[in-house]
């Protein structure tokens, strides 16, 4: 039901950034909307019977969104992404202006489905922002562990969290004691929200945590010391205030991990998330109110939260699959039973699609693909678009920033490329002191935060001042990953600055060398990493794993086949000199390939990075 009551209180500010630049418009669209929620007022008190009050026309709205997004309006002074998109997208589908299906569609793969559309996410949303104000006692900036799978209560408590000005705090499933305790200790979390897997681990560490008052289970069991989540939602009121946030109040915090110490905190403002990914969500993932997206990013990650801040905003529906293990078959009859028009996975991911026998599958409502989080083979693209006939389009970003670069549709896409910057960033290749470089060197990839920082970029690394003035040189946040650009714009991807090798002085990128490999039938995946030379310092290893028809071959012939044509295909000089076949490469729960792992296991613990070690 419409809170007209609450609708009067806040939307005054909030919709005030929704036009016009000249004083005589920007009054004009007050009066306008007083009049509006007038109508509405008189509405839901019964005194002008049926009429429905005049909604504004959702383009206009989400074209304002957009344009806040590209940097082409000022951020409004109040924000709140709840109130200010979804309760506004409730209001507009009750209104007939979109289209009749949901806006959160969950599936378990055995059968079970849950389907809100915004007005049940708005009413369930408030239900559980009632149990976190209520039963935790969280009060605005207080801050919240959400631990789950891919379950419909993380949707549902990021809002709530949201809707109470309470700081979300996504996390992976595989979270050991240690690293719980490191982030409920770091971030002094007041409450964690977790299944029954994890609830033991927290129960090890708990006396060591004093700043945790409030645990709640997502379970249909109980257990002591902890609240169902699910019992006090069903009993929870459906009224709910939401809380009136200012743009730059927090709204998440995200643990990083660098090359050296622990994890850092990431701090994102309710604008800097909530409004920062409109844009690329209409450009890079072309969405519109009548797509159905679906982004298999474990929830611990930036991309699902990427995801949930720019299909909502342009009113199309997040799907999500349970996907407790990653299983190429099931995310293929998924995408042939369900009506999936856009697909977001890891190229990880999309490397073990084009493995399967792709001609037995149907995607008829498939229209867009999108891939990210980790470098894109070039033959993966090309092997994908031969049989689905669909782009792969990437897009680059980081846990500090929304999308940095892209390739979105109807742009040329020249295969192996991140695309070109994405407004509102202002992305230069510069040396280590800040200097731009010409097109076709290579340098730090980095955004321009000078004069004017883009509104859409993290807060700071919280607790960690030396950290934060660390990434910038000059005028520039150095993002730590190396790239070149080149005449026409584009921007190719290297490495992490700790991932280049360099032997003899020659400096390579372990990508171009995994490119490589990749376009050999013999290879199913691979990892390039610096392993020690007394001669040349570091050289290129390669970690592969083969492709089951090449299994049994002459592990000694393949090699110097595998190398040779490594040398034609790129540089000779950036052959791997050491190869070494292994049934899996490390990864994360996300599925990218962790290169640092596999450099440890070369180096040793101390000097996982051989040119940052004592």
């Amino acid at each position: 039901m419409f809170k007209a009551r609450i609708q009067l209180k806040q939307d005054r500010r909030p919709f005030a950034f929704l036009g016009f630049k000249s004083k005589a418009a920007g009054n004009s669209r007050m009066l306008w909307l007083r009049g509006w929620v007038l109508q509405v007022l008189r509405n839901a008190r019964g005194f002008c019977g049926p009429q429905q009050p005049l909604l504004p026309d959702p383009q206009k709205i989400v074209a304002t969104w957009e344009a806040i997004s590209l940097g082409r309006q000022p951020v409004p002074e109040y924000f709140n992404f709840a109130h200010d998109v979804l309760d506004m997208w409730s209001q507009l589908e009750k209104a007939g202006h979109r289209p009749q299906i949901p806006a959160f569609w969950w599936v378990n793969g055995k059968g079970t489905e849950v389907k809100w559309n915004f007005e049940e996410l708005g009413e369930q949303s408030r239900k559980a922002a009632n149990v976190l104000q209520g039963m935790c006692g969280l009060q605005p900036g207080d801050r919240m562990m959400l631990v789950l799978p891919r379950l419909p209560e993380w949707w549902l408590v990021s809002v709530a969290c949201i809707r109470t000005g309470a700081v979300m705090i996504p996390g992976v499933s595989q979270l050991t004691e240690k690293d719980l305790k490191y982030r409920l200790q770091a971030s002094r979390a007041k409450s964690i929200i977790t299944t029954d897997s994890l609830a033991p681990r927290v129960d090890a560490i708990n006396a060591d945590c004093p700043f945790l008052q409030s645990k709640l289970l997502v379970s249909d069991s109980s257990r002591p010391g902890w609240m169902n989540f699910r019992k006090l939602l069903r009993e929870a009121s459906t009224e709910h205030n939401c809380v009136r946030t200012k743009s730059q109040d927090p709204l998440a915090i995200y643990f990083t991990s660098g090359t050296t110490g622990a994890p850092k905190m990431v701090e994102h403002s309710q604008a800097s998330y909530g409004l920062g990914f409109v844009a690329s969500g209409r450009r890079w993932v072309d969405l519109t109110k009548s797509d159905i997206f679906w982004n298999t990013s474990d929830t611990g990650w930036v991309k699902a939260a990427w995801t949930l801040f720019s299909a909502w905003p342009n009113g199309s529906c997040i799907f999500v699959h349970e996907l407790p293990r990653v299983d190429a078959k099931i995310i293929l009859n998924t995408l042939s039973r369900y009506p999936i028009t856009t697909l977001c996975c890891v190229p990880t991911i999309f490397r073990l699609l084009v493995q399967e026998d792709l001609t037995r599958y149907q995607f008829q409502s498939l229209r867009h693909c999108l891939t990210g989080g980790e470098a894109l083979n070039p033959d993966v693209r090309e092997k994908w678009k031969s049989h689905v006939g669909l782009e792969l389009h990437e897009g680059y970003g980081q846990s500090e920033t929304v999308l940095i670069c892209a390739n979105p549709k109807g742009m040329k896409i020249k295969s192996g490329s991140m695309g070109k910057a994405s407004p509102p960033y202002d992305v230069q290749i510069v040396d280590d002191e800040g200097n731009i470089l010409p097109p076709g060197q290579e340098g730090n990839l980095a955004v321009r935060v000078r004069p004017t920082r883009p509104f859409c970029f993290f807060s700071c690394y919280l607790n960690n001042p030396e950290k934060t003035e660390a990434s910038e040189r000059g005028d520039f946040y150095i993002t730590g990953d190396r790239a070149h650009k080149d005449k026409d714009g584009y921007f190719w991807f290297s490495g992490r600055n700790d991932d280049v090798i360099n032997s003899s002085s020659y400096r390579i990128g372990p990508v171009e060398v995994e490119n490589a490999l990749a376009e050999h039938p013999a290879v199913l995946e691979a990892a390039v990493v610096s392993s020690p030379d007394p001669i040349r310092g570091e050289v290129v290893k390669a970690f592969i794993v083969l492709s089951p028809s090449y299994s049994s071959q002459d592990p000694e012939k393949l090699t110097q086949e595998l190398q040779e044509h490594v040398k034609r295909v790129t540089a000779p000089y950036k052959y791997p000199r050491k190869v070494a076949f292994v049934s899996e490469l490390p990864k994360t729960v996300s599925g990218k390939i962790q290169r640092n792992k596999l450099r440890i296991q070369e180096w040793g613990e101390m000097r996982g990075n051989p040119r940052k070690a004592p």
